[in-house]
């Protein structure tokens, strides 16, 4: 009968290495998305459905300042805002529900 070892450091290691990556500039554009609606008044949610047009309005703001501030494509700029957007929708989502 073989023994096998364990090593605990690569073992964490690993463990570390395959979390997700938060994309840079998400947390920033889920603050300009919550910014944008506190300052429009627009919710994303509301009557039971979601606002695509405010959705929309909310993330193009923060697209707009994603790319100021990281550069990169627009495509990018709005992958990372649309996220932060849906994010918000959702969450403002569930705290309508309770």
């Amino acid at each position: 009968m073989s023994h096998r070892t364990l090593s605990w450091t690569k073992l964490s290691r690993s463990l570390h290495n395959s979390r997700p990556a938060i994309a840079p500039g998400l947390l920033s554009a889920k603050a300009r998305i919550d910014m944008t609606v506190r300052t429009t008044r627009r919710p994303l949610f509301a009557a039971g459905q979601f606002d695509r047009a405010a959705i929309m309005s909310a993330a193009s703001s923060a697209a707009h300042a994603h790319q100021e501030r990281f550069g990169g494509t627009w495509s990018e700029a709005m992958s990372v805002a649309l996220k932060a957007a849906w994010g918000a929708a959702k969450l403002a989502r569930h705290m309508a529900a309770h």
